[in-house]
């Protein structure tokens, strides 16, 4: 890749976002609705300036879910392309510490869910392999 093309990446990161089930049995996993997009997705957002990925992914979580959370295991970094620009998401395992969801204009609906039914509602393939990677979401 060259010098330029680097520059043009979009940076971003984010988390397959987990914490205990509420049951005892298991673990439920975030997913975030973006009413822009109509679609269900992990938490994710752009990189800020001179920002780290793993910063990023902490803020991103904290903006659209309401959760503190601790990062976990290094999942793939995701590339797509983007209105033809190339886009690269660092990804990480995160579970959540706490916290209270409040709608906004970029996320609208916050689920926590069995894996199984994350999977199924998830929109882009993409976001379904990161589940599978998830320690434990028996994918």
């Amino acid at each position: 890749m060259t010098t330029e093309r680097r520059r043009d990446t979009v940076r971003a990161a984010g988390c397959v976002l987990w914490r205990p089930a509420l049951s005892g049995h298991g673990i439920e996993v975030a997913l975030v609705h973006r009413p822009k997009y109509d679609d269900w997705s992990h938490p994710k957002g752009k990189r800020k300036r001179a920002e780290s990925a793993e910063s990023c992914a902490l803020r991103e979580v904290l903006e659209e879910t309401g959760q503190r959370c601790a990062l976990g295991t290094r999942l793939p970094t995701v590339r797509y392309a983007v209105d033809g620009r190339p886009k690269e998401v660092d990804y990480w395992t995160a579970r959540a510490l706490g916290g209270t969801f409040a709608p906004s204009d970029e996320v609208d609906a916050l689920r926590w869910l069995p894996p199984a039914r994350a999977r199924a509602l998830l929109t882009r393939d993409r976001d379904r392999e990161l589940l599978d990677a998830l320690p434990g979401s028996a994918g």
